[in-house]
């Protein structure tokens, strides 16, 4: 089993930048890529972003792309979220997710899940 912990979520103006971390344990060798979803108030939970822990590979969706980047610290286990730009339409709770496949863009193919973060975007 893979633990995972979401943390560095808040409140931010439109505009302004937030990232999250999600720290990784357990059987983190199991996990081939780290992936980032997000869920907001009555809508289904949708894919933000995701990497390869071995190489560059990176997945965005196209609502985020251009203004969020994924990084990873393999020594740590650490998956990092860096969202610049921010709209309000970015508010969700946001969850990393770890895959024992590649590349991992929907949901079923996570076998671990965080409990979540909660990011506020205000107009």
């Amino acid at each position: 089993q893979v633990q995972l912990v979401e943390s560095g979520g808040g409140l931010v103006q439109a505009g302004g930048s937030l990232r999250l971390s999600c720290a990784a344990s357990g059987r983190t060798f199991s996990s081939v890529a780290m992936g980032w979803f997000r869920q907001a108030p009555g809508k289904e939970r949708e894919f933000v972003a995701a990497i390869k822990w071995g190489g560059s590979s990176t997945y965005f969706s196209n609502s985020v792309k251009g203004r969020f980047t994924i990084s990873r610290d393999n020594a740590k286990n650490t998956v990092y979220l860096q969202m610049n730009s921010l709209k309000p339409e970015d508010t969700a709770v946001y969850f990393c997710a770890a895959s024992p496949v590649w590349p991992p863009l929907r949901s079923g193919v996570y076998d671990a899940w965080g409990q979540g973060t909660q990011v506020t975007v205000s107009s």
